[in-house]
């Protein structure tokens, strides 16, 4: 059995869950969600812990266990706790401010870029050179964040970019890397 699929998932105190009809429901504090998932699988909630179950050892039916049950958990902790992700700015005059809603980053381009967010998810600039992308949806909220690293990834020789808290970036030597430090002779 899938030991992340058999596990049973608490549902915490102002949460709310509904099964009916293939899609997965749950309404939070934060806001509400919904996860499909295969009805050959089977999802019960019963004393604020909700399981999901296999009918069979098929490796269909195997392979949906752990999905399914992962996709629930992320619902569940989304509506109570909600999801954030931190984002830095390395680099001489890089940095980030909130227009409205919108992100406005200045990071070397010739002109400001601004990302507008989309429904449900958030940002957050608590200093010039930090980001905080935050939501309900764990899947939105990664992509956004990954579409923000995207406007200008971490250089490979400096290290200069957007990047996650906490990422390690391996840096290149560079031309004098190549000969140990050294000049020709």
């Amino acid at each position: 059995m899938s030991r992340i699929g058999r596990q049973p998932i608490a549902v915490p105190s102002g949460v709310t869950a509904t099964i009916a009809n293939g899609v997965f429901s749950v309404k939070g504090p934060r806001g509400e969600l919904s996860v499909p998932y295969n009805q050959a699988l089977n999802i019960s909630n019963d004393n604020g812990q909700i399981l999901v179950t296999r009918p069979s050892d098929r490796q269909e039916h195997r392979a949906l266990h752990g999905l399914t049950r992962t996709l629930v958990a992320n619902a569940v902790k989304g509506v109570s706790d909600g999801y954030t992700i931190n984002l830095e700015l390395r680099g001489v005059g890089y940095r980030a401010r909130l227009a409205g809603r919108n992100l406005e980053l200045t990071i070397g381009f010739s002109h400001p870029v601004v990302i507008e967010p989309p429904a449900g998810v958030t940002f957050t600039v608590p200093e010039p050179t930090r980001i905080d992308v935050s939501g309900i949806d764990k899947q939105l909220v990664g992509q956004v964040a990954a579409n923000v690293r995207k406007v200008r990834k971490p250089d490979a020789y400096h290290g200069k970019g957007v990047r996650f808290v906490g990422e390690q970036i391996s840096l290149k030597a560079g031309k004098a890397g190549a000969t140990g430090g050294k000049g020709k002779k």
